[in-house]
């Protein structure tokens, strides 16, 4: 080989690109979008709270995506904001929660809300198990007072007995 042709040889090898190799690349999306695939699901979660127990039940419908009213032993929360305590409208002589009316008009007016067919605003009750029932006959009326009358109340849906 000519002196030349080795300098020529000598160059080429400093100026050599190394090129990008598409296939892991390609590898590596295919399984984030099959990871994505599988983790996108449509069922809807009720938020978790340490504070309420549900009553259990055999459930057949899956709850909707509405606006959830989170009822523990102490507080009164609209998704996730606390409105009030429960023992400072339980004694009350009042039938409607006014805060918890005001809350849910400040809720219908900032988001889109969700109706049902008759045009009536749906809602969501996730009570402790061992709130009053006067407490829920209260927050039951304030919702359809503030026209939330398609109201639901969250279970825990327990399976069914083989027998």
């Amino acid at each position: 080989m000519s002196k030349r042709a080795k300098r020529m040889e000598r160059h080429h090898k400093r100026n050599k690109r190394p090129g990008l190799n598409l296939v892991s690349l390609m590898d590596i999306f295919t399984i984030l979008v099959f990871f994505l695939l599988v983790n996108s699901s449509s069922t809807q979660q009720l938020p978790s709270s340490k504070d309420i127990q549900l009553p259990k039940s055999v459930a057949q419908v899956l709850p909707k995506e509405t606006l959830v009213i989170a009822v523990s032993n102490n507080d009164l929360l609209v998704a996730g904001r606390r409105i009030t305590r429960l023992k400072d409208f339980i004694n009350s002589e009042e039938t409607i929660i006014a805060s918890l009316e005001q809350e849910l008009i400040f809720q219908f007016g900032q988001s889109r809300s969700k109706k049902s067919k008759d045009g009536q605003r749906e809602i969501t009750i996730m009570g402790d198990r061992d709130i009053p029932y006067k407490a829920l006959k209260k927050i039951m009326a304030t919702c359809t007072k503030t026209n939330y009358s398609r109201i639901s109340l969250a279970v825990l849906q327990i399976a069914k007995s083989k027998g």
